[in-house]
C-alpha cells in the first residue's frame, strides 16, 4: 500500500491522479485484513481531510488525515454516498469539495459495501456447484437460487488473476451497481471467481446484457488479470467458466485492455488455445519475438509492438503507454530490425497481433487453475479438456 497514499491537493486534476485513487482502494480491498476503522485512515489520509462512516448499526466512526480517531459530531460534510442499509461514508473537507472527492467516495462505498456484506464473497461449494458439469439440473437450480440468481437468466463467470483476496477484489470491481444485476465471488484454486448476472437495458432483449469486460477495464489496474466468459443461460454456467479460464491465458497484466480478455472478443483466435504450448514455441514468429524478447529492451519493445497493433496509431500506442511518439516509433524499428516485419502494413501488423496472443498463450501454458470437477484444470491444448 505503500507508495498509493498520494497527497491529492499537490496534484491536478488528470487521468493518472484517478488512477492512483483506484488504485489505493484496489490495494486495500486486496490486502489480507481490513475493517471499517483501517478504511476511514486510510482514506482520510489519502483525501488529507477527515474522513467518516455510520455503520448499519448506527455507530458513527471518524478518523482524521493524520490517522487519529475522532469523536463527536462531524465537522463540515463535503460530500457523501448512501450505502442503503449499510449505512453512508463522507469526507468532511472546509470549504469546496476536492477534484477528486467524488472518486474517493465512490471508491470508500465499495469498500465499504464489501466490509458491511460478506456474504456476498460466499460458500465456494455453492459456486463450485454452478460451476461443475456433472451436478444434476436440480442441485445446480438450488445453487443459483441461494446465491440470488435466475437459473435461466443469462449469466457470465469471470475469473481474477490477483495478488491477495482475489475474489474481495472481484466484488470490488464488479460489485459497483452499474449496470444493476447480482455478483457472487469466491475462491477457487487461488483465483477469485465472480458470477454476474447483469440487467439488460430497458428495452433490449434480455440476453443483450452487457459483458463486464468494459468496466473492469475502467478500473484495472496493476497486477491483475482477468478472463471473462461469454453469457450463457445459468444453468449452463459450466461453460462460460471453462470460456473464462481460457480468456485468462490471452491476459497480460498491464494496460487494462489487454488485461482483461473477453472470450466474446477473442473470437476466432480462441482457437489458438486447441494447440499444444510446445507447437506455439516451434512457430517461427513466434521464435522471432522470443529472439525480441531476449535483447535488451526487449519487453519495452514488445510493449510498444503490442500497442501498436491493437491500436494501428503510433499515437495511440504513445499516450497508452505514457511514452512519445517518437520512443514507440524507436522501438518499433528494433522489433522490425529482428523480424522483418514492416508493421505499416496491415498484413505484417495482423501477423504480429497473432504471433503475440501465439507467444503469450505458450509463456502462460503452465498456470495451474482449478476446476470444480477435476482438481487442477486442463484447458484445450493442455490435455484432456474437463
Amino acid at each position: 500500500m505503500k507508495g498509493l497514499l498520494l497527497r491529492l491537493s499537490s496534484l491536478d486534476a488528470d487521468a493518472t491522479a484517478a488512477v492512483r485513487v483506484i488504485a489505493h482502494f484496489q490495494a486495500l480491498l486486496a490486502a489480507d485484513r481490513i475493517d471499517p476503522a483501517a478504511l476511514l485512515r486510510s482514506t482520510a489520509a489519502l483525501a488529507e481531510c477527515p474522513a467518516g462512516m455510520e455503520l448499519a448499526d448506527g455507530r458513527v466512526l471518524r478518523a482524521g488525515p493524520d490517522g487519529t480517531a475522532l469523536t463527536g459530531r462531524p465537522g463540515a460534510v463535503s460530500g457523501t454516498a448512501e450505502l442503503g442499509a449499510a449505512g453512508r461514508v463522507w469526507l468532511e473537507r472546509p470549504g469546496a469539495a476536492g477534484p477528486f472527492d467524488d472518486l474517493v467516495l465512490e471508491w470508500l462505498a465499495v469498500a465499504a459495501r464489501t466490509l458491511a456484506q460478506p456474504p456476498r464473497a460466499v460458500d465456494p461449494a455453492l459456486v463450485e456447484v454452478v460451476l461443475s458439469g456433472r451436478e444434476t439440473v436440480a442441485d445446480r437450480t438450488r445453487a443459483l437460487r441461494l446465491l440470488g440468481f435466475v437459473p435461466q437468466a443469462p449469466l457470465r463467470a469471470v475469473v481474477v488473476a490477483a495478488p491477495g483476496e482475489p475474489e474481495s477484489l472481484a466484488l470490488a470491481l464488479l460489485d459497483r451497481g452499474r449496470p444493476p444485476g447480482t455478483v457472487r465471488a469466491a475462491r477457487i484454486g487461488g483465483h477469485g471467481v465472480a458470477l454476474v448476472q447483469r440487467t439488460a437495458a430497458p428495452g433490449a432483449p434480455a440476453g443483450d446484457a452487457p459483458s463486464p469486460a468494459g468496466e473492469l477495464r475502467q478500473v484495472l489496474r496493476g497486477a491483475v488479470r482477468v478472463g471473462v466468459g461469454g453469457g450463457v443461460e445459468a444453468l449452463r454456467a459450466a461453460e462460460s467458466w471453462q470460456q473464462a479460464v481460457l480468456a485468462l491465458r490471452f491476459a497480460v497484466p498491464g494496460v487494462p485492455a489487454e488485461a482483461v480478455a473477453d472470450h466474446d472478443e477473442l473470437g476466432t483466435v480462441a482457437v489458438l488455445a486447441d494447440l499444444p504450448a510446445d507447437r506455439l514455441r516451434a512457430l517461427p514468429d513466434v521464435r522471432l519475438l522470443a529472439a525480441v524478447a531476449a535483447r535488451d529492451g526487449g519487453a519495452a519493445g514488445l510493449d510498444a509492438l503490442s500497442a501498436f497493433c491493437r491500436t494501428g496509431s503510433l499515437r495511440q500506442a504513445a499516450a497508452e503507454l505514457h511514452l512519445h511518439h517518437s520512443s514507440v516509433a524507436s522501438r518499433l524499428e528494433r522489433v522490425e530490425a529482428v523480424t522483418g516485419w514492416r508493421l505499416r502494413e496491415p498484413g505484417d501488423r495482423f501477423r504480429a497481433r497473432l504471433a503475440l496472443y501465439a507467444w503469450r498463450l505458450a509463456r502462460g501454458a503452465d498456470e495451474p487453475l482449478t476446476t470444480p470437477d477435476a482438481g487442477p484444470l486442463t484447458t484445450p491444448g493442455r490435455g484432456a479438456a474437463p
